[in-house]
């Protein structure tokens, strides 16, 4: 019988791959045929309506990944067995099926071994409707598709929800993010878009160092206390503050309303008076002659500034004169039942009430390019643009949701790619799908809420739910972590996370509160970073294990190098609980340390790094511990941490040269990411012996394992002294002066 994978309904029943994901499907689902094995489902109505919720079917019986907007603004994952569990506002859902082997090789202790597939479930956009899933108590399976305007209805809808299956879910996610840019047409994927240069310097963000009280002095202070410590961002954030604004609901004398903050509007382009005049104290005029000065004396590369979608929190203001040519007024969100059935957030609370000034969408890109193009004269280098998700509120008489949001999110596109070289935009508060899916160009956004410094039980829930986020938002963006302390007592918990993230590395360090040990195992003297090559997202066997709150599990990180993998562990255990979501009693009682195990395999793809001449094996080595083992791909090593504590391993296949020379460059060992030093190696053999390459980066001690201990060592054909520890192979050599490519070989 030939089984085949595209979904199709029988019976009743929603079939993948022979198998029953969805029971008791009603009459009116449609299921049309997509490419490479997926389909579309769709639904029809006896009635037009702007917003419809549809049931599928019944899902049970199967471990489920979904990932939901537990706010308007922001995703979290949650993990399940049934429909029940998938909340409001979810945006992805993953679900893995055990399928009983065909074939019994009589190795295998258990002879039920079973290969599991993956189905994944996309919500996704569909002309001028948006849609997202959500459960019932009954275990059905739900998707909701709503325009934001009344005036936009339908009663038919084809190709509100993807569905596609695969073997490795890592794989499935990207196929399928193709599938859907190629089909649907409104957004790109993160391969086919210009990455910004600013992900590969170190950065500093004003945000929590000052809050909206940032000023010239303030930043002079906080750069010098850097370049006293001998590690100098080379990108900066001015983050909210710097804008001319205007409150007309806060009264002079009058304590403020609490709500009322987020009424303020935008009155100017140009920047408000703490930036203008400053004389003596901030050395600077206005704001041009202040870029030129920190980019001349700290060498800054790269000058961000922050702004709203809206231009500010509550919009612009419609009685500036400046903004009277945007055709501004005074609008009032209207929000979705499924956000609001979730988490409300007191921000579009508060502007239902006090109103958002929204320029004409006809006029946006003429706003935009004024603000921008002001900026870019002034040494601005690129944009942070927040709150962008408030768009979604806002779209009634504009055509709805998605359209609104597209017309604000290809202006703002626009517009930065003309004034701004090297797409230089950080997209925030973004994580609905009306944004997903427009995203043409933008290809950085923050990956997860804020880091948030005080409060001690968000630290564990920030680094998962980036690691999840990143299963899909890392298909079409480069995932932003956000800004961290390195003075914290999460501080290496976050800095390991970040280094393996694939992402930018930015802190947010008052002036003078600087650890700069960690920042040195993060950054290297020239300021630059070894970066990840991709987005950093869980393990395989982490997909359906709550790592916050089951109280066993540790989250793996995963991630490639040119030349090697690199995992990161987490407890992160028993801090704090995931939003909407009640603590058991189990909880509780969460051992202060937990065990699991790591192994090479858990690096996804780690053969396409390996090199022909990869014998199997692999170099362990423990960035923290500095311990160094060999394993086969499948063994593994037992890790045990503590609450809040993390290790990270890079993961070095063994390459073999000649008869008898096993080699394994691990890369610079003082770093958190340490495999990230390695450009290229390559082996050349003669009769007289063997002389193994690399190409490396930065300086310190460079590491690398061999079974036998080379004659000698050059660097950058200078022969210099190497360490070689007999016991373990491990081979060092210290990489002295810049940060320039160097060329290392070891001659046998």
């Amino acid at each position: 019988m030939t089984i085949t994978a595209t979904p199709c309904v029988k019976d009743g029943c929603l079939m993948v791959r022979g198998k029953v994901v969805l029971t008791e499907v009603p009459k009116n689902i449609i299921i049309s045929q997509a490419s490479s094995g997926s389909a579309f489902l769709g639904a029809t109505s006896s009635f037009p309506n702007s917003r419809h919720v549809f049931t599928l079917g019944v899902l049970e019986g199967y471990k489920l990944l979904c990932l939901f907007r537990f706010k308007i603004w922001w995703m979290i994952p949650r993990y399940g067995k049934s429909g029940s569990e998938i909340p409001l506002e979810t945006q992805m859902l993953l679900l893995e099926v055990r399928e009983e082997s065909a074939v019994d090789d009589g190795i295998s202790s258990d002879p039920a071994t079973e290969n599991p597939f993956y189905i994944l479930v996309l919500p996704v956009l569909d002309g001028e409707f948006r849609t997202s899933l959500q459960g019932t108590p009954a275990n059905e399976l739900q998707f909701c598709v709503e325009s934001g305007d009344a005036n936009v209805q339908i009663s038919q809808i084809l190709e509100p929800v993807f569905i596609n299956s695969g073997d490795n879910p890592f794989e499935l996610i990207k196929n399928s993010i193709k599938i859907l840019e190629k089909h649907k047409g409104t957004f790109s994927h993160i391969e086919n878009k210009k990455i910004p240069a600013h992900l590969d310097w170190f950065g500093w963000c004003t945000w929590d160092a000052f809050y909206t009280e940032v000023n010239p002095q303030g930043i002079k202070e906080g750069l010098q206390s850097f370049l006293d410590g001998g590690c100098s961002p080379k990108f900066l954030i001015i983050d909210d503050g710097w804008q001319d604004t205007f409150n007309e609901f806060r009264k002079e004398g009058e304590p403020p309303i609490e709500g009322t903050q987020f009424a303020t509007r935008l009155a100017d382009i140009k920047e408000n008076s703490k930036f203008k005049s400053s004389g003596s104290d901030g050395g600077c005029n206005d704001l041009h002659e202040f870029i030129d000065m920190i980019k001349g004396k700290y060498g800054l590369k790269y000058v961000y500034v922050w702004h709203a979608l809206t231009g500010y929190w509550g919009g612009v203001l419609p009685s500036s004169e400046t903004m009277k040519k945007y055709n501004p007024k005074i609008v009032y969100p209207v929000q979705s039942p499924s956000n609001i059935g979730n988490l409300r957030d007191i921000i579009p609370d508060s502007l239902e009430k006090y109103g958002v000034g929204i320029i004409d969408p006809q006029k946006i890109f003429d706003f935009y390019n004024d603000l921008h193009s002001y900026l870019s004269s002034s040494g601005i280098d690129g944009v942070k643009v927040d709150a962008q998700n408030l768009i979604e509120t806002l779209g009634s008489g504009y055509g709805g949701r998605v359209s609104l949001t597209r017309q604000y999110q290809q202006a703002l596109e626009q517009s930065t790619s003309r004034n701004f070289k090297d797409n230089n935009l950080i997209c925030c508060m973004s994580h609905n799908s009306d944004s997903i899916y427009s995203s043409k160009k933008s290809a950085v956004a923050r990956a997860s809420e804020d880091f948030m410094p005080r409060e001690p039980t968000f630290q564990t829930l920030h680094v998962a739910s980036v690691a999840f986020n990143s299963l899909l938002l890392g298909e079409i963006v480069v995932p932003d972590w956000d800004m961290f302390h390195s003075k914290h007592e999460t501080a290496e918990f976050h800095g390991v996370a970040r280094a393996i993230g694939g992402c930018a590395v930015y802190v947010s360090d008052k002036p003078g509160n600087h650890d700069f040990e960690i920042l040195r195992r993060l950054v290297l003297p020239d300021g630059s970073i070894l970066r990840a090559r991709h987005a950093g997202r869980p393990t395989r066997d982490c997909l359906f294990r709550d790592p916050v709150m089951d109280g066993k599990s540790l989250l793996k990180i995963w991630n490639l190098n040119k030349l090697s993998g690199v995992i990161g562990v987490f407890n992160c255990q028993g801090a704090g609980n995931w939003p909407l979501k009640q603590a058991t009693k189990d909880m509780a009682s969460t051992p202060s340390s937990i065990s699991g195990k790591m192994s090479p395999c858990d690096v996804e793809f780690i053969e396409e790094v390996a090199g022909e001449n990869w014998n199997g094996d692999c170099v362990v080595y423990a960035i923290n511990s500095g311990s160094l083992s060999k394993l086969p791909k499948n063994g593994n090593v037992k890790v045990s941490l503590a609450n809040l504590k993390c290790e990270i391993y890079t993961i070095s296949p063994i390459r073999v040269f000649g008869q008898d020379i096993l080699f394994a460059p691990i890369g610079l060992l003082d770093m958190y990411n340490s495999g990230g030093a390695v450009e290229a190696m390559d082996g050349n053999m003669s009769l007289s012996g063997c002389i193994i390459k690399i190409r490396g980066r930065g300086c310190g001690r460079f590491g690398a394992y061999s079974s036998s201990k080379p004659r000698s060592c050059m660097v950058d054909m200078k022969e210099v002294e190497f360490i070689y520890n007999a016991e373990n192979g491990l081979l060092t050599v210290d990489l002295q002066g810049d940060c320039n490519l160097r060329d290392i070989e070891f001659v046998y």
